[in-house]
């Protein structure tokens, strides 16, 4: 149930539990793809779904252009000033829509769409609208679908935020970061007050359904005062949702970051003392943490489904469409059918290649067994609705829960002693202490995690 009202934190809790671990926006999570799951075998399950599965679908189509670089940055992006690129990539990406939504029930109605990257709104407007119709074309948009993209406000033209209202767009999503410009400086992303002003005004105007900003701790010259100023500043505009991420620094994987000076960077204690500014500044101003990195109004739909249960998860974050399929197209994208995981390649020129030759640009995939379906079920019901009910598991996969989880009780015993949550004959309860590490409680019922473990080679972030 959501919490309204200040959210107390209790630091040494998060000392305690802040390990490396899975976010969970899928299961199996994304290490454990692997290159024997390709185009072929992403065919045969969309084949399969349409007669298995027949239900709502969510599309999500990547853009990975930017102009420049943010030393932050986790994703996989595109450097370029070069606007024939972003038109060839374009065409690329309509061989892709066509060629997936064929091989779709064209009476599958899309309840979901996002634009993510990159910057989405480095395209045009007139680029926007050529791509949004040809998806308009393909797909059987429901007239209630959610639409949502990413945009970046120094990238925003004066009738970008227009076109995408005009077009069915009803939620934005802003990329802030911070707002002291010692901190833009270093991280190459600098914008300015006025900016991120006008993209919320303007979207009020225009009456967006919701309006998300994305802040992030953890980055050179943040202190606890500064991080207070941020919040303060973001709270005066008043966005609908927040996102507020933890810095995953990883210079062996993203050799930019390098440039970052550590030495600038919050400490791991003085992040979690962040962390604790940031719920409790938060709750305590009107907002509902939603669980870990995402915050709502008390009535927002993630508010309302974490009040009625029905809260899901998956590679955009936080839901309220646990049954759309997640068709993803663009490349590095990652679709999420009933069965079975699928990203596209990394590379434009392989993305092309494999469009030009007939072929789902997959290059790796999962296919997913009947016990991962069930921690699935298991690891969505703690990670989203903070508790498991032990008859419904027991429904819906006719298995005994005792019997098939049979260490669950010993398992638990070091948060039931932490008072983190509460175990009853037929069910898990999750106490307000225990969402802010609750991927520690979901590790638990995770098949995979001993058996790729190497300390020497961590490959998630820390879990609070």
């Amino acid at each position: 149930m959501a919490t309204s009202g200040k959210f107390n934190v209790d630091l040494e809790l998060l000392k305690k539990y802040n390990q490396p671990g899975p976010r969970y926006t899928s299961y199996p999570t994304a290490p454990h793809f692997h290159e024997g799951f390709g185009p072929a075998a992403f065919r045969d399950e969309i084949v399969r779904s349409n007669v298995d599965n027949k239900g709502d679908l969510s599309l999500y189509f990547h853009f990975p252009f930017c102009r420049s670089l943010c030393y932050f940055c986790g994703c996989n992006v595109i450097i370029t000033h070069n606007p024939k690129r972003i038109d060839r990539y374009i065409k690329y990406l309509k061989k892709e829509i066509r060629l997936v939504s064929e091989l779709i029930d064209n009476k599958r109605p899309v309840v979901q769409i996002h634009w993510g990257g990159g910057t989405p709104t480095y395209l045009t407007p007139d680029q926007i609208r050529d791509v949004y119709g040809y998806i308009a074309e393909h797909f059987n948009i429901a007239e209630d679908a959610e639409v949502s993209i990413e945009i970046d406000p120094r990238t925003i033209l004066p009738d970008h935020l227009s076109t995408l209202r005009e077009l069915g767009f009803n939620r934005v999503s802003f990329g802030v970061q911070d707002f002291h410009l010692n901190v833009q400086e270093v991280i190459n992303r600098v914008q300015t007050d006025e900016q991120n002003e006008f993209v919320i005004n303007e979207s009020r105007r225009l009456n967006y359904d919701s309006i998300n900003v994305d802040l992030i701790y953890g980055l050179p010259y943040q202190t606890y005062e500064s991080y207070s100023e941020t919040l303060d500043k973001v709270l005066e505009l008043s966005p609908d949702r927040l996102a507020v991420f933890n810095y995953a620094h990883v210079p062996w994987l993203k050799k930019h970051q390098n440039v970052l000076p550590e030495e600038a960077m919050p400490s791991a204690s003085e992040r979690l003392e962040l962390l604790k500014l940031i719920i409790e500044r938060l709750t305590e101003r009107g907002y509902v943490y939603i669980g870990m990195d995402h915050f709502a109004r008390p009535d927002d739909e993630l508010t309302r489904a974490l009040d009625t249960g029905t809260l899901y998860r998956n590679f955009q974050g936080y839901s309220t469409h646990s049954q759309a399929e997640v068709y993803a197209m663009g490349v590095t994208a990652i679709s999420q059918l009933h069965n079975a995981y699928a990203q596209n390649v990394k590379s434009q020129k392989e993305y092309e290649v494999m469009l030009d030759a007939g072929e789902l640009p997959v290059s790796r995939g999962y296919l997913m067994t009947d016990d991962d379906h069930i921690r699935q079920y298991v690891i969505t019901e703690i990670m989203c609705n903070n508790r498991l009910l032990k008859k419904d598991v027991e429904d819906r996969f006719g298995i005994n829960f005792d019997e098939y989880f049979p260490t669950v009780f010993s398992d638990m015993e070091p948060f039931l002693y932490d008072n983190l949550l509460e175990i009853y004959p037929d069910r898990i309860e999750v106490d307000d202490a225990g969402r802010l590490v609750i991927r520690n409680i979901a590790m638990k019922f995770d098949a995979y995690l001993n058996k790729t473990a190497d300390p020497d080679k961590p490959i998630y972030s820390r879990t609070v």
